[in-house]
């Protein structure tokens, strides 16, 4: 199928990479840019999935690059195809993350604390030096870094994520300071959003999980993929160093 073919619309002319996409909150915005004309490279740990991912995007649009997203290499290898296959790379997502353990942190295992840290805030950072040099710094772009409500306040039972999508929040900041003007930096603190990584939260319980949000329901992957979309838009051009929480207006009965 050629691009005539696909329905999508006119190449922007703009490149994205988005960590993490294979399915979820980054699929959510992989299919978001690639549905307004954007190419887009996505990285993941399953090259099978990937694979089925670039498929159903529009393999004339989007490529997929396995790896881990703490790993040094797979930062470069993944950087250094989005320069050989688009020729540039304008956009970064940083969405990749995990959170492996569920209780106090009184108790939590500092190797897991590490790997937390190394998969959620250090690979976003290498990401964003290496698109930086690759191609930011001389032409400038955008960067949205996924963080979580998790990371604005106290969160039990998961304090290690929340704690390292604090530290994203912050890193947004420091990042749109040092790299403006040519490169706004924001992020989004999405509350529970329907994917298989937040599934803990809100299997077979959904409705009572949904019952304090004022919207009434949970997210989806589209909802972050259109608020990404748009911060990484000219519309969001007088934008940087925000964190925009998308949670179904969660945080308003914070104090209830």
């Amino acid at each position: 199928m050629t691009e005539q073919d696909s329905g999508l619309p006119e190449p922007t002319g703009k490149v994205a990479l988005v960590t993490g996409a294979s399915r979820g909150i980054g699929y959510g915005i992989a299919e978001a840019l690639v549905a307004r004309g954007d190419r887009v490279v996505i990285t993941g740990r399953n090259e099978e999935a990937l694979k089925e991912a670039a498929e159903k995007l529009g393999s004339d649009r989007v490529i997929g690059v396995a790896g881990k997203a703490h790993d040094e290499a797979h930062q470069g290898i993944a950087v250094e195809r989005a320069m050989e296959t688009f020729g540039r790379v304008d956009y970064l997502v940083n969405n990749a993350g995990t959170n492996p353990v569920f209780g106090p942190i009184a108790d939590l295992d500092l190797g897991v604390a590490r790997k937390v840290f190394e998969t959620n805030v250090v690979s976003a950072l290498g990401f964003a030096q290496r698109t930086w040099h690759a191609w930011q710094k001389d032409n400038g772009g955008a960067i949205v870094n996924i963080a979580s409500i998790a990371g604005l306040a106290p969160s039990p039972f998961i304090g290690a994520y929340g704690i390292s999508k604090a530290a994203m929040v912050n890193l947004t900041q420091q990042l749109a300071h040092e790299f403006a003007p040519g490169v706004r930096v924001n992020s989004i603190a999405p509350a529970v959003v329907k994917t298989k990584f937040a599934a803990a939260l809100y299997e077979n319980r959904e409705e009572e999980a949904a019952a304090g949000y004022p919207l009434a329901r949970l997210g989806v992957p589209e909802d972050i993929g259109g608020a990404a979309a748009f911060l990484l838009s000219e519309s969001a051009g007088w934008i940087t160093g925000q964190n925009l929480v998308v949670d179904g207006g969660l945080f308003l009965n914070a104090g209830v």
